[in-house]
């Protein structure tokens, strides 16, 4: 009983330390491209914890999609899989949601959402140049 326990708190522990160190790379992207975008400064911190919970959605809804694959593609391209093409939509969703509901501006207005989904655009163009070269 206190075995399997122990398993998810500790898989729960990596998933948010792995998580966050993965957030600081597009919080720092976020953050320049609004800060270009509003023209105005934008709140970092803020910027980092919307990237931090849009890693942890990312993190969490790929994990299930592999996991139901059940190694059925094992040597593909995750981009290859369909769910997987899927959750990365739904993390484009969830991330602008999260940019433009979550990052004010530094005169305590909140973000365009045309500037939310620009700046997410931009961190998931990114994301696919890395995963598409890494897996070549």
């Amino acid at each position: 009983m206190t075995q399997p326990l122990l398993t998810l708190l500790s898989a729960a522990i990596w998933w948010v330390i792995y998580s966050s160190a993965a957030a600081v790379v597009p919080a720092v992207m976020i953050w320049a491209i609004l800060r270009w975008l509003e023209r105005t400064p934008v709140v970092f911190n803020r910027a980092y914890f919307a990237s931090l919970l849009w890693a942890l959605s990312v993190v969490a809804l790929g994990g299930l999609v592999i996991a139901a694959q059940h190694g059925q593609a094992a040597g593909q391209s995750v981009f290859a899989l369909p769910w997987m093409r899927g959750v990365l939509v739904v993390g484009m969703l969830i991330g602008a949601f999260l940019v433009w509901r979550l990052v004010p501006r530094v005169d305590a207005r909140r973000v365009k959402p045309t500037s939310a989904c620009m700046a997410v655009a931009m961190v998931m163009m990114v994301v696919m140049v890395v995963g598409t070269t890494l897996h070549r």
